[in-house]
């Protein structure tokens, strides 16, 4: 298992999530293979036969996060093995500067459905799924692609259809609520210093919840 740590002042975070002493709180990741009970789990929910990409090339990360309500929580997160160290320190830069992510939990607690985890407005990273209206493996299915806080950061297209609905506000991209990702922010600099590209970015449709490792 592959730790990253901050060394400063640090208080016990419960495993089951409980929030931290918010003035003393350290951020904490992890990286490990996926087995046991993680792995009983996304088998023939999130990954099944014929998936692009190997449970063993997978990773689990857990990693502390600010919640909306402004106490660190356990996340969790399953990406793929070759961004899982890179991607540790996307995450401790999002906590250092507080920017906070509602939910954080394995797909599969949603059924392996991508518009429930978005209603939820979970952050979530693998699923093996095809792009929505196409043959075309996700960039989800290999483990390469994270969406962030999917109601503050929808996908919205040309001709005004937003996913998941309750985002509908937070189309109007002028808008500086909490959780919501913006041109040149830091949570857009933070993946881009891993080479990460933002759906933001893209001229239409925009996916403001979705980064990638190939921008696709």
């Amino acid at each position: 298992m592959r730790v990253l740590s901050l060394m400063a002042a640090t208080v016990a975070l419960a495993a089951s999530g409980a929030p931290a002493d918010r003035d003393h709180a350290q951020w904490r990741g992890t990286s490990s293979e996926i087995q046991g009970k993680v792995r009983d789990k996304i088998v023939g929910s999130s990954w099944r036969e014929g998936c692009p990409v190997a449970v063993s090339k997978l990773r689990l990360l857990r990693v502390r996060r600010w919640g909306f309500d402004g106490e660190v929580h356990n996340g969790r997160l399953v990406v793929h093995r070759g961004h899982d160290r890179e991607l540790l320190h996307v995450f401790r830069r999002l906590f250092r500067k507080r920017f906070p992510i509602r939910r954080m939990k394995l797909i599969d607690a949603y059924g392996a459905d991508d518009h429930r985890s978005m209603n939820a407005d979970n952050t979530s990273a693998f699923n093996c799924r095809v792009v929505a209206g196409t043959s075309r493996w996700s960039m989800h299915a290999y483990g390469t692609a994270i969406d962030l806080n999917p109601v503050e950061n929808p996908y919205v297209t040309g001709s005004g259809h937003v996913s998941p609905p309750a985002g509908a506000p937070y189309a109007n991209r002028s808008r500086d609520a909490k959780g919501m990702v913006h041109r040149g922010d830091l949570v857009v600099r933070a993946f881009r210093r891993i080479g990460w590209k933002w759906g933001g970015n893209w001229d239409w449709p925009r996916d403001y919840q979705h980064f990638s490792a190939n921008g696709q």
